[in-house]
């Protein structure tokens, strides 16, 4: 059954109001009035997308696309809708962050809209005392909001009023990375520049000269003389030596030192070197593989950004904060230069000339128009090396695109510099902007708002994990510990320096009369040297070396013990002359006599080998010796 509710007649349509229930030509308390929106935007991934629709049926090819116009209103005007639905040059499909919040929010506050793209294609700027694009439509009275990622300044807050911010964005700069490089000074990198200082200017002079010092310090090396001990090659440069080849583990010949003091010190420069070189070649393993290089930019306040001979900036223009203006895509010649002063204001300038290194950009045509999709930005910066090695925009907008890039080669570096938010635009004192702002609030406290960016703005290549993993080089903080190491090191030799005078002045006598099998020899061959009557001899040819004659009369003394050891010296070789022809002469007759087998000997052949011969010069005579035979037992 059907109700007439109106009819179509030559005067036009004439239909009934709208009878609620009840009776009432009002809805009830409580159900609000659909109303109507006109809506402008302008297109900036991933906020706004556009997408042609389908040639043959007109409509989007997703669900979450709606249908906005492109086309100007005169150019639409006595054009057959039907028929424009399907050309794109009239209407295309909307998708992205904006359109699906715009849809919630139409959902949950009952209206309609009609979405249209703003006619001049900025984003809206103050000049000639008059406002022009986005902001200009609400201003003139054409759109009821503005539906974009347009940002929110003083400025644009003195003619129009925005809601909630829905997201924070700030000015952020993108390069691109080359990959393949190692570099050339790798093997330095490990450490910085300080450290590398405090190990070859410090810790290798002070290693060096401490165990060189306390060699010549100990009673066991130098001993405070000048000349070095008997058959002891040791000097300051061997030193040196051997700092260095304990430093690298090389395996060369070094001289060791003598004394405790001096071998300890040597193996706490030993720790020394092995912590260094355990956390050198861990922190070299980062720095000698096939790594990423770019412009490590801190931020916009980078003074590398305000020097031209050496950075090439593109940044965005000047009709608006974050937009490609039309001067950009005529084909112009214009360079788009950073003003450091003009942040506090949030605007840009353009110069035509730029006298010093004439930055030359890649230049925007009328065919990059609709290249503000994914692959503009790298087409920018990977397309022309050489020319293009930075770019200054919005910062969402440039994460977006870093994590659509297929190849992973563009990155965000440095903070993000005057930060502000994203918000929707409406007239002063609009009806809506209260019910707007309830319902963002309520969007971000049920988490609808980072549903809606993690759908959008995340991509393949996540920024946060673009953040580089590279090695920095190790500071002096970081490196302290093995430092302090060498130090007390140092610290606890000087201690044993001291114990080790006690021990030659005090303790050694004690137990030289303790040590008749020479067990100390196993504790220690120094210390067994030291005890034995072969160390107190040549202690005493050092002593008497070292400590000869200054007058006659000690002279006169030393040449009177000289000619009676020369004397003691003749008696002894005639002495062994008598013993050795008696020796003889037995062994003559002892080789024609039966062998005794009642006794356990052997006869041989072998030179004797008299122990007072130390002095002979003879040659040594053939004599037949008895010796006894040792009995084993099998």
């Amino acid at each position: 059954m059907y109700l007439n509710i109106g009819i179509w007649t030559e005067d036009g349509l004439d239909i009934k109001d709208i009878v609620w229930p009840g009776g009432s030509p009002v809805p009830p308390p409580g159900v609000p009035e659909k109303f109507n929106m006109k809506i402008t935007f302008m297109e900036e991934p991933p906020y706004v997308n556009l997408v042609p629709p389908d040639n043959e049926t007109g409509e989007c090819e997703t669900s979450r696309a709606v249908r906005c116009r492109v086309a100007p209103r005169s150019a639409i005007e006595g054009v057959n809708l039907t028929l424009a639905m399907r050309n794109s040059s009239y209407f295309m499909c909307c998708s992205g962050f904006c359109i699906d919040l715009l849809q919630k929010f139409a959902n949950d506050l009952r209206f309609s809209y009609d979405l249209y793209r703003v006619e001049d294609g900025v984003w809206g700027v103050f000049e000639n005392n008059t406002w022009n694009g986005l902001v200009k439509e609400i201003l003139d009275g054409n759109a009821d909001m503005v539906v974009t990622s347009i940002k929110i300044n003083s400025e644009r807050q003195k003619a129009v009023d925005f809601t909630v911010p829905f997201m924070e964005t700030g000015i952020a700069i993108v390069v691109a990375k080359k990959t393949g490089i190692i570099s050339p000074k790798a093997f330095l990198e490990p450490f910085d520049t300080t450290s590398w200082l405090m190990i070859l200017l410090v810790s290798i002079q002070v290693a060096a000269l401490a165990i060189f010092f306390f060699e010549w310090l100990s009673p066991s090396g130098y001993d405070m003389k000048m000349l070095p001990p008997r058959e002891h090659r040791f000097s300051l440069f061997r030193t040196y030596w051997l700092v260095w080849a304990i430093l690298f583990g090389a395996a060369v010949n070094v001289d060791c030192p003598r004394g405790y003091t001096a071998r300890f010190m040597s193996n706490v420069w030993a720790m020394f070197a092995v912590v260094f070189l355990a956390i050198y070649t861990a922190n070299l393993a980062a720095f000698m593989i096939t790594r990423e290089e770019f412009y490590d930019l801190t931020g916009i306040e980078d003074e590398r950004l305000y020097n031209p001979r050496s950075l090439v900036l593109w940044g965005p223009p000047m009709n608006g904060i974050s937009e490609m203006t039309e001067e950009m895509r005529s084909g112009r010649g214009i360079i788009p230069c950073l003003r450091k002063d003009s942040f506090s204001e949030m605007s840009f300038e353009i110069q035509d000339e730029i006298d010093i290194a004439a930055i030359r950009l890649s230049v925007w045509t009328s065919q990059d128009r609709e290249s503000l999709r994914q692959n503009w930005l790298r087409n920018c910066i990977c397309r022309h090396h050489g020319e293009l090695d930075a770019f200054v925009y919005d910062a969402t907008v440039l994460e977006y695109l870093v994590g659509q890039d297929n190849e992973c080669r563009l990155l965000t570096v440095g903070s993000w510099y005057a930060m502000t938010g994203y918000g929707f635009a409406m007239p002063k004192e609009s009806k809506y902007l209260h019910a707007f702002n309830k319902k963002m609030i309520e969007y971000k406290e049920n988490g609808d708002i980072e549903r809606l960016q993690r759908f959008w703005l995340q991509g393949v290549c996540k920024p946060q994990n673009q953040k580089r993993n590279a090695s920095n080089p190790l500071d002096i903080n970081q490196f302290m510990s093995a430092f302090l190491l060498l130090g007390c090191g140092v610290l606890l030799t000087l201690l044993l320096l001291g114990l080790e005078h006690v021990y030659f002045m005090y303790v050694r006598k004690h137990l030289a009369k303790k040590d008749n099998g020479g067990c100390f020899t196993l504790l220690s061959l120094s210390m067994g040297k030291s005890l034995s009557f072969r160390g107190a001899v040549y202690e005493a040819q050092d002593l008497i070396k070292h400590h000869r004659c200054k007058d006659p009369v000690c002279d006169t003394q030393l040449w009177k013990v000289r000619h009676e050891l020369d004397m003691a010296r003749i008696r002894i070789r005639k002495l062994e002359d008598f013993i050795l022809t008696l020796q003889n002469a037995s062994a003559t007759s002892a080789v024609n006599q039966p062998r005794d087998l009642t006794k356990n000997h052997v006869i041989t052949n072998e030179p004797i080998k008299n122990p007072l011969a130390l002095t002979s010069r003879e040659p040594t005579i053939q004599s037949y010796t008895e010796i006894a035979e040792i009995e084993t037992v099998l």
